[in-house]
This record gives C-alpha cells, structure tokens and sequence, in this order.
C-alpha cells in the first residue's frame, strides 16, 4: 500500500515538473471555467436534493400533515446553494 502511495505521489511530482518546463505556464483552468463547474456542481448536487425533498412533500401534502407554504419552502431550500454557488462568478 506505502508503494503506491509513494509511486501516486512522485508521479505528482513529475507532473509538476513537467508543466513548470514550460516558458508560458498559467493555470490550469480559467477563473471563469473554474466559476462554471462550480456552478453546475451546485445545480446538480441541489437538484439530487430536491428531488427527495419534493416528494417527501407531495406525499405530506397527501396525507395533509403539513402547509403548502412549508412544502414550498422546503423544496426552494436547496436552490439557495446555487445562488450561493453564483457568487464568486460575479466576485471574481
């Protein structure tokens, strides 16, 4: 196990210095393609949460064991995420 942990971290090593050769090195993904996966990460972590929210709440509102307004407000919850995911393209 300790030789491939050994052999993963010198390939990191050569492939750090592999890029460095390079005259014109910069990094390896732009700050707006960076923003953009962090995004639809976002988007799709909040939507695989939604999607057992909402039909545990379909199913409240069917047995009326809670408000609308609650269901509502327990599906919208994890869009926040998403929003909160849009501010570093706006930041940065």
């Amino acid at each position: 196990m300790m030789e491939l942990a050994e052999h993963v971290l010198n390939l990191g090593v050569a492939l750090q210095n592999e890029g460095s050769q390079t005259a014109t090195s910069g990094p390896a993904i732009e700050k707006p393609a960076a923003a953009a996966i962090g995004i639809g990460l976002a988007a799709l972590g909040s939507g695989y949460a939604e999607r057992g929210i909402g039909a545990a709440a379909i199913g409240a509102l069917a047995e009326d064991s809670i408000s609308t307004g609650i269901a509502i407000l327990m599906t919208v919850l994890p869009e926040t995420l998403v929003i909160l995911a849009l501010v570093p393209l706006f930041v940065g």
